[in-house]
């Protein structure tokens, strides 16, 4: 098992299922759980967040609005949307609006939800990867033009 567990935040407004994921992917990830939209502003704020899990059906703030309101402060982090209804609207706004990775209906299936994590987090680290790569090239371009003036100037 690799020291650096993937960080989960699983969003749903059940607490029962907040307590499934948990006794189910502990062991593998580094899980925390919200009840709320605003619980999942709280734990993003204060731990470094990999992949969101959340239910779409919620009281007060469904899920997909829940991930439009973090894509300004919380771009990075792979998204998957849960829901119990097979409401085609809400994936299709979810895909749209809240920058969805993947798509799985309730109840979830433990090799189906743990395959689409994985899949996630392959793609967030390239995506991460790439941003790295991206910085230092444009650190390396800055010094490359700084010297390639010191030597017009000499």
């Amino acid at each position: 098992m690799p020291e650096n567990k993937i960080n989960i935040l699983y969003v749903d407004d059940e607490e029962n299922n907040l307590i499934s994921f948990k006794a189910t992917f502990r062991i593998k990830y580094n899980v925390f759980t919200a009840i709320s939209g605003e619980e999942a502003k709280r734990i993003l704020a204060s731990k470094p967040i990999d992949i969101i899990i959340t239910d779409q059906r919620m009281p007060g703030m469904t899920g997909v609005e829940f991930l439009e309101s973090i894509i300004g402060d919380y771009p990075d982090p792979m998204r998957i949307l849960l829901t119990g209804y097979a409401d085609m609207n809400a994936v299709v706004e979810a895909i749209n609006k809240g920058k969805i990775f993947h798509y799985l209906t309730k109840p979830w299936n433990e090799d189906e939800l743990d395959a689409a994590i994985q899949r996630a987090y392959d793609v967030y680290r390239i995506r991460i990867d790439e941003k790295e790569l991206t910085q230092k090239l444009g650190v390396t371009n800055e010094q490359l033009e700084f010297l390639l003036r010191q030597r017009l100037l000499s």
